[in-house]
């Protein structure tokens, strides 16, 4: 492929669902149908354009590519004095280009049927090809500065489509609110309350680009990985620091510890939102930016030893933040609040496969265990929020008490939904099966015992809450007797999905393989010397096994079989009942997040308002006011309605402009 070639190719990928968002508003002036097609078709153009970037990964080639523009900024600045922006692509961003703009389309085909007689469609579709837009430029991006421009971008787009049913209807609680009370919150809080938190991390990534830019006058990802040689000796300590600061804009985007609590929330979107932004893209944006610094933290290792603190953080927050979420999960009563636990669970597996690669020797090998989950998790999850959407509404509830019996009215959906919950559970031979345990196996090889061992026991809790959601939605008693399957524009996508969950499964070897080959290329040299073949190990998929057969098997006698009620048990015992409540209140890490942050700053912003409105603003509002009064009433006097006084005034003017002319004159 020529070098013109794939740069129209990159360039365009996110350009034309750009274009396409711009249009929606032209187009829905023609016509319905022209904006809904419309908005697909331009979906379907950026697809088209990152799978022929696919060959590049097949040839010898000199990684990375990228083609440039110079944006010139204030000449002679100390720090920057030119910002060169442009796309970059390597084997990391060709694969990720690529999850994003396949299940983009397939969403976008879903939403045809699932928006079908919306209001807003027209802002839908616009946030929906800008999102995408965003997306690929965030993944696309060669430097800090422009990702950032992608990172706010989906943000934005975020927050919109998290709140896009903004009225907060009470006709809509069965629908698009979420949760119960206390804590039950409409689609206008829960999108402010996405944008507060994502943004909360944010400021902390802005702050390590700022300090990078600082040290090493560079925010060129190709270039940092060199910089640990740019930085001045004594400011090397800074680098680390910066790595940290810039995790945290990925904590909070992925929705890991301690900024989990948004993601649940945002199930209040639309479902296709859900399986598009917070299943498939977004919340891997913070995954994908450890991906891309992991190289620049594997380079400055060699010669900053603290950097390994960076893989301990990336670690470690993955796997508590797996087993947490998967913990929340078991006792969830709501379908999508599930789902939305379930990958902050997983995207938790990612972190820790990343965070445990960058402390083993077999590097390579962590390294693929994270982005082959994440292609894994893409479709999988997919499939199942856009599932989950059908059953809401042919149940006509989000909670899943309402719903039971649906397998035989909603067969492919039935059939859809049990494929991608496989491969959650990562039974064999599902993808999920062969990228989760490449995961175990990473923290295993690096010596991370503890990490193993919690994330083979959120393996035991992904099967019990996996099967319980299969039992309570398709088995036991039908509540939905009117409930029928989803049109075909519906079904058809999250059934390609959850077949392609299958498929990936079966060329797995194959897949690992050559993923191994092709991100090898991207990693420093003294990975691929320090890195060995992971290799089968026993003890792992053994184990991997049993924790899903320990898992399952209760799950299946208690919401498949229905051999005792599961109430009943809880009721029955007091330290389960306190548990599920500990469960269903999320740990009281949201309620506290209220008491100690939110409310206060709410509180605090009102008692600031009345002070600075009332004393400050309308103080000087009124002296304003006052002042001019007062001049006015001076100026009045003199207007005393005698006509003798104004000719005299005007003679005494006259007389004043003659001498400044005749003075100036001189």
């Amino acid at each position: 492929m020529s070098l013109e070639l794939w740069a129209i190719y990159a360039w365009t990928s996110w350009m034309m669902p750009l274009v396409g968002a711009l249009l929606t508003p032209l187009l829905a002036r023609i016509g319905g149908r022209a904006r809904d097609y419309g908005a697909v078709i331009f979906s379907f153009f950026a697809m088209l354009t990152t799978l022929s970037l696919i060959p590049l990964l097949f040839e010898e080639v000199k990684w990375p590519l990228r083609s440039q523009i110079s944006w010139v900024l204030l000449p002679g600045a100390p720090i920057l004095s030119e910002i060169k922006a442009g796309v970059l692509l390597d084997p990391l961003s060709i694969i990720m280009v690529n999850i994003v703009s396949v299940v983009s389309f397939l969403i976008m085909v879903y939403s045809l049927g699932y928006m079908r007689g919306d209001p807003g469609l027209t802002r839908y579709w616009f946030f929906m090809n800008f999102f995408i837009a965003n997306m690929l430029l965030l993944v696309l991006a060669d430097n800090l500065i422009l990702m950032l421009v992608g990172w706010e971008g989906v943000g934005l787009c975020s927050y919109a489509l998290i709140g896009y049913w903004y009225r907060d209807s009470r006709e809509g609680w069965l629908h698009y609110w979420v949760g119960e009370p206390p804590e039950a919150y409409p689609p206008s809080h829960c999108g402010m309350k996405a944008f507060m938190v994502t943004r909360f991390g944010d400021l902390f990534m802005i702050a390590g680009t700022l300090m990078l830019a600082a040290t090493v006058k560079t925010v060129s990802f190709p270039e940092l990985l060199h910089a640990d040689s740019l930085a001045p000796a004594n400011l090397k300590w800074l680098l680390p620091i910066s790595l940290i600061l810039i995790l945290s804009g990925a904590v909070g985007k992925s929705a890991q510890l301690p900024l989990m609590e948004w993601l649940p929330d945002a199930m209040a979107g639309p479902s296709s939102v859900s399986a598009l932004i917070h299943a498939a893209t977004m919340v891997k944006a913070g995954v994908y930016l450890v991906a891309r610094l992991f190289p620049i933290a594997l380079s400055w290792s060699a010669s900053v030893p603290t950097t390994t603190s960076f893989f301990y953080a990336v670690m470690w927050i993955g796997a508590l933040t797996a087993f947490i979420a998967a913990s929340q999960a078991v006792a969830s009563t709501e379908l999508k609040k599930i789902l939305a636990y379930s990958t902050v669970s997983q995207i938790g597996y990612m972190m820790m496969a990343l965070g445990a690669a960058g402390l083993s020797t077999e590097i390579i090998g962590g390294y693929v265990a994270s982005i082959f989950h994440l292609m894994n998790h893409a479709v999988f999850k997919a499939a199942l929020f856009l599932a989950a959407g059908s059953i809401i509404h042919a149940a006509g509830s989000r909670f899943l008490r309402d719903m039971g019996g649906l397998r035989k009215h909603m067969p492919i959906t039935f059939y859809s939904t049990l494929l991608a919950a496989f491969a959650l559970m990562g039974m064999p031979p599902f993808g999920g099966f062969w990228s989760k345990d490449l995961v175990l196996s990473m923290t295993l090889s690096s010596g991370e015992y503890a990490a193993f061992i919690l994330g083979l026991v959120t393996a035991i809790l992904t099967a019990f809450y996996s099967i319980r959601m299969m039992g309570l939605v398709f088995y036991g008693g039908g509540k939905s007797e009117e409930a029928h399957e989803a049109p075909r524009v519906m079904w058809v996508p999250y059934l390609i999905l959850a077949v392609l969950s299958l498929i990936l499964g079966l060329v797995a070897p194959l897949l690992e393989g050559g993923l191994e080959k092709v991100l090898a290329r991207i990693l420093p040299v003294h990975a691929h010397s320090a890195s060995g073949a992971l290799g089968p190990q026993l003890i792992v998929p053994l184990a991997s096994i049993i924790a899903i057969v320990i898992g399952a098997a209760p799950a299946y006698a208690l919401y498949v079989r229905r051999v005792k009620g599961q109430g009943e048990i809880v009721e029955r015992r007091g330290y389960m009942k306190a548990l599920r409540t500990l469960l269903i209140r999320r740990y009281y890490i949201n309620a506290f997040y209220y008491k100690a942050i939110a409310h206060p700053s709410i509180r605090l912003s009102q008692i600031a308002s009345k002070v600075l409105e009332l004393k400050v603003i309308e103080g000087i509002n009124n002296a304003l006011s006052i002042g001019a009064r007062r001049f006015s009433d001076l100026i009045r006097k003199a207007h005393t309605g005698v006509l003798n006084h104004y000719v005299i005034g005007l003679i005494l003017g006259a007389l004043i402009l003659i001498m400044l002319i005749l003075t100036g004159g001189a």
